[in-house]
């Protein structure tokens, strides 16, 4: 097996369990509720980031797919970097109110500043 296959077996390389199989490990993907239902945090956070400050979107619930396309929106719409990690939504910056009005606009009524 070379490293590229290893990767998806979650960093298991030796087993003595004979009943053990390599097999991937998959997280069931939930289907997206409506964005009214979705309770979305906005937050600031500057813990382990040498002092810088990033915004926080937390609490989608659905496919991981739309989970990396609404991060994509909101990294072009306050026009910084970021990424998608864990289910939360990592924005450069303090871009709270931004990213609320923005939320908002797209019909995400839940999202809220904490």
């Amino acid at each position: 097996m070379n490293k590229k296959q290893r990767a998806g077996l979650g960093g298991i390389v030796y087993s003595t369990d004979p009943a053990f199989s390599f097999e991937p490990i998959h997280k069931e993907e939930v289907s997206t509720p409506e964005k009214k239902a979705q309770k979305l945090r906005i937050s600031l956070d500057k813990k382990q980031r040498a002092g810088k400050a990033v915004t926080l979107v937390e609490g989608f619930v659905g496919k991981t797919g739309e989970l990396e396309d609404l991060g994509k929106a909101l990294k072009t719409f306050c026009g910084t970097g970021g990424s998608v990690k864990e289910d939360l939504i990592i924005i450069q910056g303090d871009q709270r109110a931004k990213i609320e009005a923005y939320l908002k606009k797209l019909g995400y009524t839940g999202a809220r500043v904490i």
